[in-house]
């Protein structure tokens, strides 16, 4: 495409035209593609303009709901954002399945943040850390007007430390603070008294070159633990077989990185899928899930099994920062509407609900690996996919998913139905 200049400045329409005149003739229709996802409320349309910048159109995921989800006693009708085929419909199987054997128990382990000051010095640590403690209390007070709402609430800055960093990069050091940040995810107040901070320090400590001020996405002291429990004859037919292939498929994935990815992967459908309907940032979510994985240094499946007394104990522990107010999740109006649909939860709930999805998914996918295979039921919600693709009519949609009802679905297969059907007519 050409170069352009000021292209932010352009109007939506602008923009979205010089896109498209960037597009060769047999593209033309692309402008009516993307004019047509433009909201029909203006002002609903304007809002979602506002989230990014250079929007000329809205690009649209299904929105699906998950119901019985049996999440400490308290039943649930979970919205999943997400447009991987599968993971809805194995999601509510899974929670039908849990749910006559006890549901889901969640628990959160902790709710602190944390965020550092970075900086690089040429003196010593006791010497920093001897004017580290003279100055904390100006610290604390340069803060306070910051911070003052959050406490209000229940939260605030918990903890503030000076840590020596110099065994890892020369001369350098942070500033670490912790925070609890209710049900607020808390990202715009942890970077403003962490830039508070810093610029305390630039004012204060000659002898210190503040390199950044950030809140960090790895959050291990933000803990919620899911599980599923029963005793193994519960199971069903072959259970004795079924748990042995279960568990050796958790044991690989904790041993072979190879597997652990895709194991994790399959975790994240679930809890994306809730972190992206309630308009929380399920990109912070994986990587600080992705972080904790690796943890003892090598990359490892997140989930547990344990086998004690005849009883089948499947768990999963994850760091998990989210919010429920604040952000997108009181601007985008299917964010509120999500949280209108779970009941309008807190924040620690919001953490237990999209763990207990996150491990719904991983049991219904290893269940299937270890038994029919991954591909039977993937196939088939894919099928309408492979149809839709192939310009499949109502009729031939209906004929194909009757004929591949008691089939193995695969693009091909489904080509060459379409095809033998179109001949013979």
């Amino acid at each position: 495409m050409d170069r352009v200049k000021g292209f932010s400045k352009f109007s939506k329409m602008d923009k979205l035209k010089w896109v498209c005149s960037q597009l060769p003739k047999e593209k033309a229709s692309a402008f009516y593609e993307l004019r047509h996802y433009w909201h029909e409320d203006a002002k609903v349309q304007q809002r979602f303009d506002e989230f990014s910048e250079n929007t000329i159109s809205n690009f649209t995921f299904p929105y699906s709901v998950a119901p019985n989800f049996l999440i400490n006693g308290k039943n649930y009708c979970v919205p999943m954002v997400i447009e991987e085929s599968s993971v809805v419909a194995a999601a509510s199987k899974a929670a039908n399945f849990w749910s006559t054997r006890g549901g889901f128990k969640a628990q959160v382990l902790g709710e602190i943040k944390s965020g550092q000051v970075h900086f690089f010095s040429e003196k010593p640590f006791s010497f920093l850390k001897e004017e580290f403690s003279s100055k904390i209390s100006e610290i604390k007070k340069a803060i306070s007007v910051f911070d003052s709402n959050m406490i209000a609430r229940g939260g605030g800055v918990q903890e503030i430390a000076l840590i020596d960093k110099t065994s890892e990069l020369e001369n350098y050091f942070q500033i670490d603070l912790k925070f609890k940040t209710c049900n607020a995810m808390g990202a715009n107040y942890i970077n403003t008294i962490l830039e508070e901070v810093a610029n305390f320090l630039r004012v204060h400590w000659p002898f210190a070159q503040v390199n950044m001020a950030i809140l960090s996405n790895y959050t291990p002291d933000c803990l919620v633990e899911a599980s599923v429990s029963c005793p193994i004859d519960s199971l069903g037919e072959n259970a004795q077989e079924f748990v042995l292939n279960f568990k050796r498929a958790i044991d690989i994935s904790h041993v072979d990185k190879t597997r652990a990815v895709t194991h994790n992967k399959g975790i994240f459908n679930g809890v994306d899928a809730v972190i992206l309907a309630t308009g929380n940032d399920f990109r912070a979510v994986e990587a600080c899930g992705h972080a904790y994985a690796a943890r003892e240094g090598k990359y490892k499946g997140l989930s547990q099994l344990s086998l004690e007394n005849n009883h089948f104990r499947f768990s999963l522990t994850l760091p998990l920062s989210v919010g429920t107010v604040g952000g997108l999740t009181n601007l985008h109006p299917l964010a509120k509407a999500s949280l209108d649909v779970l009941g309008n939860p807190s924040a620690s709930e919001l953490m237990m609900i999209a763990a207990s999805v996150g491990l719904a998914q991983n049991f219904a996918a290893i269940n299937s690996l270890v038994t029919t295979g991954i591909q039977k039921g993937h196939m088939k919600m894919h099928l309408l996919n492979i149809l839709s693709g192939l310009e499949a009519s109502r009729s031939e949609i209906e004929q194909a998913k009757s004929y591949f009802s008691d089939k193995t679905v695969s693009y091909t297969a489904v080509r060459n139905f379409l095809a033998s059907m179109r001949i013979s007519q």
